[in-house]
């Protein structure tokens, strides 16, 4: 990408999932206003800020639920979410299914 405010935005986003980052602090992080930084991101990325973290936390819980054997509510806290019951609804709009089924079934 050659949008050096965005490429930041999402360094951070990538290097520290389980942080809190509302747009506001993703703007200050590109030096944009949250309305300047949401819009360049939409266009650049094709996702709102959010659902790209959104997205980029439930893709790295998969990968993990069936890479290793950590706990779910490890898998919640690692991805951004400090209750396991709001990871596993995250989960399930995003895959279908729950995190404990979906490990299941990636295991065969």
């Amino acid at each position: 990408m050659r949008d050096p405010a965005i490429t930041a935005a999402l360094r951070h986003i990538h290097q520290e999932p389980a942080g809190q980052w509302p747009v506001e602090a993703l703007g200050a992080k590109a030096g944009l206003s949250r309305a300047a930084f949401s819009r360049r991101f939409t266009s650049l990325v094709g996702k709102p800020p959010l659902g790209y973290l959104t997205w980029w936390r439930m893709t790295l819980a998969a990968r993990l639920l069936r890479d290793s054997d950590k706990p779910i509510q490890t898998v919640a806290q690692r991805t951004g979410y400090t209750s396991e019951f709001a990871f596993a609804k995250a989960f399930k709009r995003e895959y279908g299914v729950a995190p404990g089924r979906y490990r299941r079934q990636s295991r065969g």
